[in-house]
């Protein structure tokens, strides 16, 4: 019978053999045999481990992405553990017209893909509270004393220092940006202002700051700095990991290749506040003019950026749409209303000898207030008397004058150059008055719908103001609603659907909008967004200091695991050919003469006994 041999040049007593009929003689082997059995089995378990476990482990990293990102979501709203010396730290101090806010960000280290943004989250307290702090005036107030304004910020900047750890204050970067109550304030103004910030506020504090960190922004910049900040939570500028998610193909602006790439759809924003309304969208392909005169107005309208920290980098790279429209929020709106219905009431008065709206007795018609309200309107000393109607279609096409449109091809309000939007494949969000109009009243806020919203204004506005405001006591209506949201809901939701569907030319069968507070239960401030695009760079440095151990994890995690194929037949060659070089060792041994052969082979005298003496 065959019989296979094995020897490790050990002694002879570590030799044993397996038969096909002689298995049993395994069970008679010593305990050295034992041993070398063990070791290959040893061998052939580690080989499995590494083969099939590690992969499994991989494979499950790798489909559980959802579940990590659900995770991050939940951890978003614990206390951040200021003990982790790895968390990352950032300032923003908002300088508005009313008031001026701060905001502490905070984000783990980069994770070394260069594609990926920083992970960057609002810091929480102890008390799991965002970390936020808002003072009054606004910075502008201090425009004929600048000197006053580090002692203003102060408290702000202090309120910050006792929540970033004392050993992170160097590394931590400041932003002041201040936004409309300081662009209309001169020039020299501005300068004196920022000028006293930028001495003053490193001596006492060691946040990183320097001259680029304290700037008066323009609109569009806001406008850029709120899209961000949207997509960012929204997750729009993460990879595509599945196949039912909504993709857009873009050309990229500036790229050489003209191909165009697939990646997520990002969501457009709408917001409308008292004063001015504001459109921000992504335009994703190369758009033609119709006039120079268009190219250049555009030119000012369009903003290119790159979100990505390399700039040889394109995958980040977008091209938004922001237009800010003043005197087109809803309480101006209602403002420039009234101005032209004294105007007129006043100018058909004289000439027809009329005495409308003059007396309580005589009152004009509104079809913007609701059934049966009384109002006043009161302008140079004269007051103007006011009684609702409640005709939401006359109240729209009394509004349509308001929104400016011009007979010119992509044009918005006011005649403002618009690109073309594919509402078939676009997503919008409404945020401010968009949201009030449809959920403080008529409780239909979230995914807006033109029909079922128009039905519900109207209802609202032929409904009598006193039955209105026996639904009022009753609290059948938002909470934060007030007397002049149920005043003015009819002429606000008129002056809403035309903005939106004339102003703005969406059609009334579009189902993409979704008016909104907060996106997913945060209030969504444009201050991320700016301080996202203000640290695009910083993972650079991270990826450079882990570039030696991210390639060395690179070629474990990757080489090893997914070419296990190869590296499985390697290991498998390697053990047959010792295998079979120990057996022809064996063979050899074992033909060999036990005695003189290789002494004689070398002209020396046999030693099968001791010599004389």
């Amino acid at each position: 019978m065959g019989r296979i041999g094995i020897s490790c040049l050990f002694p002879a007593s570590w030799h044993f053999s397996i038969s096909p009929v002689g298995c049993p003689r395994i069970l008679n082997t010593n305990l050295r045999q034992i041993v070398v059995i063990s070791i290959l089995a040893a061998a052939v378990s580690l080989l499995y481990f590494s083969v099939v476990i590690i992969r499994s482990k991989y494979g499950w990293l790798s489909k559980d992405k959802k579940f990590q990102r659900y995770l991050a979501r939940v951890t978003d709203v614990e206390a951040t553990d200021t003990n982790n010396p790895s968390v990352n730290y950032g300032i923003v101090v908002d300088c508005g017209s009313s008031g001026s806010r701060i905001f502490v960000y905070c984000w783990p280290r980069h994770n070394g893909n260069p594609h990926d943004l920083l992970d960057i989250r609002q810091m929480r307290d102890k008390n799991r509270k965002p970390v936020v702090m808002k003072i009054k005036p606004g910075i502008s107030e201090f425009a004929t004393s600048p000197e006053k304004v580090s002692d203003y910020i102060s408290p702000l900047l202090s309120f910050a220092a006792e929540h970033v750890p004392r050993a992170k204050h160097k590394e931590t970067p400041l932003y002041i940006l201040c936004t409309a109550g300081m662009r209309v304030l001169p020039e020299s103004q501005q300068k004196a202002i920022l000028e006293d910030l930028l001495t003053d506020i490193p001596v006492h504090y060691d946040f990183l700051f320097s001259d680029s960190h304290a700037e008066v922004i323009s609109g569009k910049q806001e406008g850029v700095y709120a899209w961000i900040g949207i997509n960012f939570v929204l997750g729009r500028f993460e990879h595509i990991e599945e196949d039912d998610e909504a993709v857009v193909e873009v050309n990229i602006p500036g790229s050489e290749s003209s191909e165009a790439i697939v990646r997520k759809r990002t969501a457009g924003v709408l917001d409308m506040g008292g004063v001015s309304t504001q459109i921000a969208y992504e335009v994703p392909q190369t758009v033609s003019f119709v006039s120079s005169q268009q190219e250049e107005v555009a030119k000012n309208l369009l903003a290119e950026f790159n979100l990505g920290c390399d700039v040889h980098q394109t995958e980040h790279v977008y091209r938004v749409y922001v237009a800010t429209f003043l005197g087109f929020g809803g309480n101006a709106a209602r403002q420039r209303y009234e101005d032209r219905l004294f105007a007129s009431t006043v100018q058909k008065n004289r000439l027809l000898g009329k005495q409308t709206g003059l007396t309580p007795d005589a009152p004009l018609l509104d079809p913007c207030l609701p059934l049966d309200i009384k109002d006043e309107i009161q302008q140079n000393g004269q007051t103007l008397y006011l009684r609702g109607t409640g005709d939401f279609d006359l109240c729209r096409e009394t509004l349509q004058p308001f929104m400016n449109k011009t007979n010119e091809t992509q044009t918005s309000l006011n005649g403002v150059y618009q690109p073309p939007i594919h509402f078939q494949n676009s997503e919008f969000y409404g945020f401010s008055e968009f949201y009030y109009c449809t959920e403080d009243v008529l409780r239909m806020g979230g995914d807006y719908n033109a029909a079922k919203f128009t039905k519900a204004a109207k209802d609202y506005c032929a409904t009598k103001w006193s039955i209105l405001r026996e639904r009022f006591d009753r609290g059948l209506y938002a909470s934060h609603a007030d007397l002049h949201r149920l005043k003015y809901q009819c002429f606000k939701s008129a002056w809403m659907f035309e903005v939106f569907h004339r102003g703005f030319s969406f059609p009334v069968t579009y189902k993409s909008l979704k008016t909104a507070l907060q996106v997913y239960d945060k209030e969504v401030q444009w201050t991320l967004g700016a301080i996202l695009y203000r640290t695009r760079f910083l993972p650079l440095r991270d990826i450079r200091q882990e570039v030696f151990r991210a390639g060395h994890a690179h070629w474990r995690g990757v080489s090893f695991v997914y070419n296990h194929y190869l590296f499985s037949g390697c290991f498998l060659v390697v053990l047959l050919s010792i295998l079979l070089y120990l057996l022809r060792l064996r063979r050899i041994h074992r033909r060999a003469p036990r005695t003189g052969s290789l002494w004689m082979e070398e002209g020396l005298p046999s030693q099968k006994g001791p010599g004389p003496l």
